[in-house]
C-alpha cells in the first residue's frame, strides 16, 4: 500500500514538472514606447505583439568555438592553403587545428586562378604548402612551434599538450 502512494505522489510530481516545461511569453510596446514582458496576451489595441514558445528555463545553449576562439576568430580569421600533392604535411596541419580547435577555412590550390590568389592573399611568390594565414600573418610549411606562436600571438588559445598523431 505504501508503494502504490509513493507511485502516485511520485506521477504527480512529475505531472506538475512536464507542465512547466514550455511556456509561451509576449512582447509589445505600449504607445508611449515602453516593452512590456509578459505570460499574458497583451491588451486588443496592441498591433505588434510578439508571442514566443520558450523551452525549459534553465537552459544553455552550448557548442561551437569558446568566447576567446570567437573573439580570435573574429579579428584574425585562419585560412590553410593545401594542394593535391601535400597529403601527410597538410593532413598533419588540419589535424593539428582541430585537436586545438582552431575554426579555420581551407583553400586547396588546383588552378592558375588559385596560385595568382595564394599569392596575392599571402605576399609569397613561393608555393609552398600547407600554408597558415593567421588574419594578416602568414607561416609556410607546417612548423608546430610556429604555428603555435602564431596562433596564440592572434589571441588562439592553444593547449601545448594537444599534439596532433604522425600518420
Amino acid at each position: 500500500m505504501r508503494l502504490q502512494q509513493l507511485l502516485a505522489l511520485l506521477f504527480f510530481c512529475l505531472s506538475l514538472s512536464s507542465g512547466a516545461q514550455a511556456q509561451t511569453t509576449y512582447r509589445w510596446a505600449d504607445q508611449d514606447g515602453q516593452i512590456h514582458y509578459s505570460d499574458q496576451p497583451p491588451p486588443p489595441n496592441i498591433r505588434n505583439a510578439q508571442e514566443k514558445k520558450l523551452g525549459s528555463p534553465n537552459t544553455i545553449a552550448v557548442g561551437g568555438p569558446d568566447y576567446p576562439t570567437r573573439m580570435a576568430a573574429q579579428g584574425s580569421p585562419v585560412t590553410l592553403y593545401s594542394s593535391g600533392n601535400c597529403v601527410a604535411e597538410c593532413q598533419l596541419a588540419r589535424d593539428f587545428l582541430r585537436q586545438n580547435k582552431i575554426p579555420f577555412g581551407e583553400k586547396p590550390i588546383k588552378t592558375a586562378e588559385d596560385v595568382t590568389a595564394f599569392k596575392r592573399d599571402t605576399g609569397s611568390q613561393e608555393l609552398l604548402v600547407p600554408t597558415l594565414l593567421v588574419g594578416t600573418q602568414v607561416q609556410q610549411g607546417y612548423e608546430e612551434a610556429s604555428w603555435r606562436k602564431l596562433l596564440a600571438g592572434a589571441g588562439y588559445p592553444v593547449d601545448s599538450s594537444t599534439r596532433p598523431s604522425a600518420r
